[in-house]
């Protein structure tokens, strides 16, 4: 797995010095777009190979023009996906913010100018691992955009770039798989992991009774005042009205929250980003 990954890198960077930064708008061209055979390609590959080899050996024309038509089936496959990607616009790109250890949501805007839909696309972080992503098939039709979502993970505490985007297909067949490499510039915010044992300190400076304000609504009772003209009849107190009181009105209030202040100075440690965890944990 780890030579993989290392291919993988290897590769991906050899494609940015060859592609350059990329910006919004972006027209992927044939340049841009790599074709290769997927597993189930390169054996359904071997299979007609085997075919081959054993309708030459008993000169059978009938296995001949069956592992022909299969191979211009195969072919066929390979244009119509370099097809599915050949000539959509990129329009918009963004990546949401994280927590630490979590995972974001990238967010491609395509646009599709021609005539033919385009199914089956698949976006992701470049270099990440399948087990690490939710892959999801999105489709464009025709003449209409689209936005094709995927996650990535946010590792380590502050502004995280995404470094490449990979945009691909493998229909109809499955026997090949397309695919380009993005370089835009896209950035998250990622917040530190709320995390941290110690309870939420006391309000000290400002607490939240004396922040506290009322204004007029019907989210709480309050109290009761004399009936005026005008009054609806719902608001009035009958049950009281009924025991001999005089007409009264229940009146409503809503409180609005106070205000509320965390210091980093109160999370104990030397650990700065564990104290961040933990003030984190409290503002939550």
């Amino acid at each position: 797995m780890n030579t993989r990954r290392r291919w993988r890198s290897r590769v991906g960077d050899w494609a940015r010095q060859r592609q350059g930064e990329d910006a919004v708008p972006l027209a992927l061209v044939r340049r841009r777009l790599y074709v290769l055979p997927t597993r189930a390609g390169l054996a359904f590959a071997a299979l007609l190979f085997i075919m081959l080899l054993a309708a030459l050996n008993y000169t059978n024309s009938l296995g001949l023009l069956v592992t022909f038509l299969l191979g211009g089936v195969a072919l066929v496959a390979m244009y119509e996906c370099h097809r599915a990607l050949h000539g959509l616009r990129i329009v918009a790109a963004e990546a949401s913010d994280a927590f630490e250890g979590t995972r974001g949501e990238l967010r491609l805007g395509v646009e599709n100018v021609t005539t033919l839909p385009r199914q089956g696309l698949m976006l992701r972080a470049a270099h990440a691992t399948a087990a690490g992503d939710a892959v999801t098939r999105s489709d464009v039709p025709a003449r209409q955009s689209a936005a094709l979502r995927c996650s990535y993970a946010a590792h380590r505490r502050g502004r995280q770039p995404i470094e490449a985007l990979s945009l691909s297909t493998n229909l109809p067949l499955g026997l090949f798989r397309c695919w380009t490499w993005l370089h835009l510039p896209v950035e998250a915010i990622v917040y530190p992991a709320p995390v941290g044992p110690l309870p939420l300190p006391a309000p000290r400076a400002r607490p939240f009774a004396a922040g506290a304000h009322r204004s007029a609504g019907e989210e709480e009772w309050s109290s009761l005042r004399p009936y005026q003209p005008g009054d609806s009849p719902r608001a009035v107190a009958w049950k009281a009205w009924a025991r001999g009181a005089p007409l009264l009105v229940a009146r409503y209030e809503a409180i609005r929250g106070g205000e509320h202040r965390f210091d980093l100075a109160d999370t104990p440690g030397a650990d700065l980003e564990a104290r961040l965890r933990q003030l984190a944990a409290w503002i939550l």
